[in-house]
């Protein structure tokens, strides 16, 4: 097995490395959406509570629905390739970062608020210098939840015409190499480690924030 995987590399190393930039430029893309989509949402939640019900459970709804059911929904509506696959990933990575946001803001006690707006800040300074800063740690895990998740779900996406890492699993399961859905499969694994390992590292550079709050 270990000279079937090393012959792999050896004959197919620029279209492997190939594939696995398409994968993290994919996840890279639709996280960053989602992120521009999920907080901003989340910020809309508190700071209008009446709409809070109807945006979280819209996207509650969306959360349980599987990843393959979402990206082949998208088929019919946009066809096939990259498009509809980072549409479908971003639909499966807003929820945890937009209930994380909720959560996060919703945290920042009441005492902190009073005593930043009796210093004399206003409204915008209390949001930006108060309530997302101590907030922060918590909207971190749910951007980390949401692109461990959109890793693992764009291994999926090449079902549709996305390519990435997805292509040597499908590949294996079609050919019945064992070797290409190790290479595939440990390949997306150790890239979803090294996601959550970055923003595990991004979060420790934030716990000031959380030993302010308490």
């Amino acid at each position: 097995m270990t000279a079937l995987i090393g012959n792999y590399f050896q004959e197919n190393s620029s279209r492997f490395w190939g594939m696995l930039a398409a994968h993290v430029q994919v996840s890279i893309l639709a996280l960053s959406i989602a992120v521009l989509i999920g907080v901003p949402a989340g910020f809309f939640c508190v700071r209008w509570k009446k709409a809070q019900k109807y945006i979280t459970g819209l996207f509650s709804v969306l959360r349980v629905i599987p990843s393959l059911a979402i990206l082949l929904l998208m088929v019919p509506i946009m066809g096939t390739g990259t498009a509809p696959a980072v549409v479908a990933l971003v639909l499966l990575a807003v929820p945890p970062i937009l209930m994380n946001t909720v959560a996060g803001l919703e945290s920042v006690p009441l005492f902190m608020l009073e005593t930043a707006e009796g210093v004399g800040m206003n409204p915008t300074q209390v949001w930006t210098k108060v309530r997302f800063p101590l907030a922060m740690p918590m909207i971190l895990t749910g951007i980390k939840t949401a692109a461990v998740e959109i890793v693992a779900s764009a291994t999926l996406a090449s079902k549709i015409g996305a390519g990435g890492l997805g292509d040597i699993i499908f590949a294996g399961i079609g050919l019945f190499k064992t070797e290409l859905l190790l290479i595939g499969g440990v390949s997306v694994a150790l890239l979803s480690l090294l996601t959550g390992l970055l923003f595990a590292i991004v979060e420790k550079s934030t716990m000031k924030h959380r030993a302010i709050q308490s």
